[in-house]
């Protein structure tokens, strides 16, 4: 499948927001016992054996398509394998699944603010508001609500971590859209996962010689094992077929699903509760996703 339609491209967006919120939500719930390196080897390891048997025969056939863009490529893999899913592991050591799931939301404005800055994107003045707007709520949510907090710079570096890794995805959108539409995206998807594996491997051996090993057991295995399927293969494979038919504006803004996904199986299965600084906070990047959305059209 080289292209989707639009229908067939907001219902893969929208599974990829569901697989998405449960990779935050179970290595909140695991991180006491896995280890965020060896998570995230551990899931693109699983990932790249699973993909090459589909990929790795189009990614050769397609080496003269994509071998012009080595240096984009390489960056995106760094950025939206490596980068991403190490920073959000590590930051999930220390905050709740809630703050990281609620700080997706900022992407969307982040891709506005970054393509203005580095892509050549146009931003308006409302454009400009929208982002400071919410920039604000990211703030509530990192202070929890306390400005104090934030003048004594007394931030949870959990949270500081994942915010990291949302603009890392950010980046990684952006770059996703100018590559050849030609390109078979389960090949390119090899592609990336291959290089970003590679970038992985010197930060779990650091891991490992810190001290920090995971024991093996069901619960573990178990988590390996949905890692390194539905929220990798599967959601990164729909969110760049969603990225290549409808463009990474709109596919950014499906990561608001995450919202309500993630609250609600934060709920379920961590007893994590909504505070009054999670709805600001996310009340307010929401404005400015809308007044964003409005500017742009």
């Amino acid at each position: 499948m080289k292209t989707a339609s639009p229908r067939l491209a907001y219902l893969l967006l929208t599974l990829t927001a569901l697989f998405w919120s449960g990779n935050f939500v179970l290595a909140r719930a695991m991180h006491a016992s896995v280890a965020p390196m060896t998570l995230s080897f551990a899931r693109w390891a699983i990932a790249l054996c699973l993909l090459l048997p589909f990929g790795l025969r189009p990614a050769w056939q397609q080496r003269a398509l994509w071998l012009p863009y080595w240096r984009r490529l390489l960056l995106l893999a760094l950025l939206g394998v490596t980068g991403f899913n190490s920073l959000a592991y590590w930051g999930l050591q220390y905050t709740a699944a809630t703050n990281a799931v609620l700080l997706n939301s900022f992407i969307p404005i982040l891709i506005v603010l970054f393509g203005a800055l580095f892509f050549g994107m146009k931003i308006g003045l409302r454009q400009a508001l929208a982002v400071g707007i919410s920039f604000i709520g990211v703030l509530f949510i990192v202070a929890h609500g306390d400005w104090q907090r934030l003048a004594a710079l007394d931030i949870n570096r959990g949270d500081a971590v994942v915010f990291l890794a949302m603009v890392a995805w950010a980046l990684y959108t952006l770059l996703l859209k100018p590559l050849p539409p030609a390109l078979d995206r389960i090949g390119l998807l090899t592609v990336l996962v291959a290089i970003g594996l590679l970038g992985i491997v010197p930060l779990f051996v650091a891991e490992l010689a810190s001290g920090r090993h995971t024991p093996l057991s069901g619960g573990t295995l178990a988590t390996f094992a949905y890692v390194g399927t539905l929220p990798s293969v599967a959601a990164y494979y729909f969110y760049n077929l969603g990225v290549a038919r409808v463009g990474a504006a709109r596919a950014g803004m499906f990561i608001h699903l995450m919202q309500g996904f993630g609250a609600v199986l934060s709920m379920l299965f961590l007893g994590e509760a909504l505070q009054w600084y999670h709805l600001a906070g996310i009340g307010l990047i929401l404005s400015g996703v809308v007044l964003a959305t409005r500017a742009g059209k």
